[in-house]
């Protein structure tokens, strides 16, 4: 069995099915759910977990971040929470996205083999 493929990517350099699969996981917004870990170069980073069947994500973010993104995501109500009618008109599948995550962008994504190592 190969273990999962690890993968440290900002939030708004993923695809957009990947981001709507972590808005159904995080309901009610990411600050209370990121996680710190010390990268390779020894700074201590945040993110959100997020693990697919095929990927494991750690998603880099603030708490300052988590929180201007879901206040400005139309996705979600005054409240933080995500809309109740979102993801009505549109099927999520369970399935890996298509994306090829195997030739990441320098300036946006790193496997865990570079950079920020976890």
């Amino acid at each position: 069995m190969n273990p999962k493929k690890r993968i440290v990517k900002d939030y708004e350099n993923l695809p957009e099915d990947i981001l709507n699969r972590i808005k159904m996981q995080y309901p009610r917004g990411f600050a209370q759910h990121l996680i710190t870990y010390t990268n390779m170069e020894g700074k201590k980073v945040s993110a959100l977990p997020f693990d697919t069947e095929e990927i494991y994500y750690l998603v880099r973010m603030t708490i300052q971040e988590a929180r201007q993104i879901i206040a400005e995501d139309d996705d979600y109500d005054a409240q933080g929470h995500l809309r109740e009618d979102f993801g009505a008109d549109e099927e999520f599948p369970e399935e890996e996205s298509t994306t090829d995550y195997d030739e990441p962008g320098e300036e946006d994504s790193h496997n865990l083999d570079g950079d920020d190592d976890f």
